[in-house]
């Protein structure tokens, strides 16, 4: 629940000890080595804008400037919970702080675009073409839209999957399948692996073709009346599908639908059937890993470094489950990146907004990833997997992307592993 009087919960800002164990692991103060760019410096000014300082125009910066990759919530031994104190500062920083017009229109493209699926599908024609022009164009955009524009996938033609795929053999699950907006409309492939993979583990899949956004972009960015109308939505569409699970795909929904019940705390309408419903999300690598393997798995010989989406090990704490359905694939090589725990650079809609730091942590997280010698990079996220593959761009190396649920889906049905298109 986000506080609509305090600017944050003053217990949580006294927890903090200033102990210093989150900073190598907080992207911007790796970047900057900047106090104030750091998780305890930011807990600072929230404790000043609590003894009555106003919210400058640099504190609102420092603010913006944190990627809310949850690292430093991992890192600490005290137990801060920062990402609740970030998400209520970042509330409190869109009511209060006057931001400039270009930013205010960028923001305004931004979030009138990226949660709605049917949008970004008018969107993909022309995006397309642009994509089939080439480089010249680049230079003719704005910098933040150069920086959106480059890091767009390819565009790929999306087929609507059924609202229902039944489970292959005997039925161990039933579950609702969130499809996304970006992963829907540019990722379509990684749905329907995800698809088939949980039909062949035994679960009927129900994917309600009317799903909207979860809201994920919008409660992480500050937004929380419209971050509220999404998860109703999203209510509305599951809550009554007599399913066991929600299963999720994509690391920053998935842990914004975990905690839809406290979004939805002061909404009696909903609350009940919301807090029900975030009890039974799961990420796609959870659910594998509790049901246990049915289907076979073909041989899939394959360097594979896997990447932790922020949202799925620091938010969700999911580290182990992916990586042990990876290691189940015969013939795969699964290797470690270094210093794994820091950001990509993605973070929801952050390479968009930050488009600098963004690209100097892609470069980063590039050259970690080129440091294993792997062949193909995997994780569970689309923002990671278009940041990625811009930062190793960049170094002119090829190295093929895929999503977890693409690697299994391929070991199977015993076919060849296609790089995902980003």
């Amino acid at each position: 629940m986000v506080l609509e009087g305090p600017f944050v919960d003053p217990g949580l800002v006294s927890d903090c000890v200033h102990c210093g164990f989150c900073l190598p692991t907080c992207p911007t103060y790796v970047l900057w080595g900047e106090e104030m760019d750091s998780p305890r410096g930011r807990i600072q000014l929230m404790r000043q804008r609590l003894e009555g300082e106003p919210l400058t125009p640099s504190a609102a910066g420092h603010f913006d400037a944190c990627l809310g990759c949850m690292a430093c919530v991992t890192a600490c031994p005290s137990g801060v919970r920062y990402d609740t104190l970030i998400e209520q500062t970042r509330v409190a920083v869109e009511r209060e702080h006057p931001r400039p017009l270009p930013e205010r229109a960028l923001r305004g493209l931004v979030f009138g675009l990226f949660p709605h699926p049917r949008r970004l599908a008018l969107v993909k024609r022309p995006l397309g073409l642009y994509q089939r022009l080439g480089s010249p164009l680049l230079s003719r955009l704005p910098g933040r839209l150069a920086a959106l524009a480059a890091l767009a996938p390819p565009v790929r033609r999306s087929v609507p999957l059924p609202a229902l795929v039944p489970a292959l053999g005997p039925r161990r699950a039933v579950v609702g399948m969130l499809t996304g907006c970006v992963q829907r409309e540019f990722f379509p492939s990684v749905n329907a692996a995800t698809a088939r993979v949980l039909a062949a583990e035994g679960c009927d899949v129900v994917i309600p073709p009317s799903q909207g956004c979860c809201g994920a972009l919008s409660v992480h960015s500050g937004r929380h009346a419209e971050a509220a109308d999404f998860a109703r939505g999203i209510v509305d569409t599951f809550a009554s599908a007599g399913i066991d699970a929600l299963v999720v795909n994509a690391a920053g929904c998935g842990s914004s639908l975990k905690s839809l019940g406290e979004l939805l705390a002061d909404d009696p309408a909903y609350a009940p059937r919301a807090a029900a419903l975030a009890a039974r999300v799961t990420d796609f690598s959870e659910l594998l890993a509790d049901l246990g393997p049915a289907a076979p798995r073909h041989p899939l010989p394959l360097t594979v470094a896997y990447h932790d989406a922020c949202h799925l090990a620091h938010a969700q704490g999911v580290r182990s489950q992916p990586r042990t359905l990876l290691r189940g694939i015969p013939g795969l090589d699964l290797r470690e990146i270094p210093d794994a725990e820091i950001c990509c650079g993605s973070a929801g809609v952050y390479n968009i907004l930050n488009p600098a730091p963004a690209a100097d942590l892609a470069a980063l997280k590039a050259r970690n990833v080129l440091f294993t010698g792997a062949d193909w990079l995997v994780t569970a996220n689309p923002g990671c997997l278009m940041q990625i593959t811009a930062g190793l761009r960049t170094t002119g190396a090829t190295i093929r992307t895929a999503h977890t649920a693409q690697v299994l889906d391929a070991s199977i049905r015993g076919v060849r592993l296609n790089p995902d298109p980003a």
